[in-house]
């Protein structure tokens, strides 16, 4: 069994080129150690560089210092097919906008990435409305987005992160865009599914009563990740 932690970022720094003077230095030797099943909550103003360190994390972007270490392997090095291949096996991703395929419906949504992956056709839409089923989505799979309510297209976004049994979760404001009520909904549901498989996630949220349902937060202080009280 593989003891490594599931995500180590060490020492990342990240700075941005401005037109206006020297780069903006974001992220100033970030360091961060989930472990398995772990839940972390990232709670830090607008601005602070929530979105950059996910982005790191999830190897969308790379750092100009620093390593990013998923279950035990460095990314440094990575060419960029291997961080491709890392990102989707490895890692699932949430955002503040569900970011649904438009033209495809719910069931169609969670499958494409399954089958993207190497899996079957049918096997992928079983997979998929099981999963759906399991958030109380089975009578809305045909429907697309558009037909969604706000909730029901964040639970599906959900849904079609763990579509592939990642084994990281990050998460972008994922209740942002909601109303109190069904944030919480919503919020509590993504916590009862990462708990239930096991999964390790970094949870970027305003809300310190979200941030709460986690197992301990961190927040971002001049590009450091220090631990943080909610």
């Amino acid at each position: 069994m593989n003891d490594a932690p599931v995500l180590k970022l060490d020492n990342i720094a990240r700075a941005y080129k401005t037109p206006w003077g020297p780069p903006l230095e974001v992220l100033r030797g970030a360091s961060l150690t989930i472990g398995r099943g772990e839940l972390v909550a990232m709670v830090a103003p607008s601005g602070a560089g929530k979105s950059t360190l996910l982005h790191v994390a999830g190897l969308l972007e790379r750092p100009d210092g620093g390593d990013v270490l998923i279950d035990g392997k460095s990314c440094g090095a990575m060419n960029d097919d291997k961080r491709t291949a890392t990102r989707r096996n490895a890692i699932g991703f949430v955002y503040q906008f569900h970011h649904l395929l438009p033209e495809f419906s719910a069931l169609e949504n969670v499958a494409i990435p399954k089958m993207i992956a190497g899996m079957a056709k049918g096997e992928a839409r079983r997979e998929a409305m099981a999963q759906l089923d399991s958030v109380g989505l089975a009578d809305r799979a045909s429907h697309r987005p558009a037909r969604l309510s706000g909730g029901e297209q964040q639970r599906v976004a959900i849904v079609r992160a763990l579509a592939n049994r990642p084994k990281l979760l990050l998460a972008d404001e994922p209740t942002g865009n909601l109303d109190i009520g069904t944030a919480n909904t919503v919020f509590e549901m993504m916590v009862g599914l990462v708990r239930e498989t096991g999964l390790s996630a970094l949870i970027a949220t305003h809300n310190p009563d979200l941030a709460r349902q986690m197992d301990r937060a961190v927040t971002l202080e001049d590009g450091k990740l220090v631990a943080a009280e909610v």
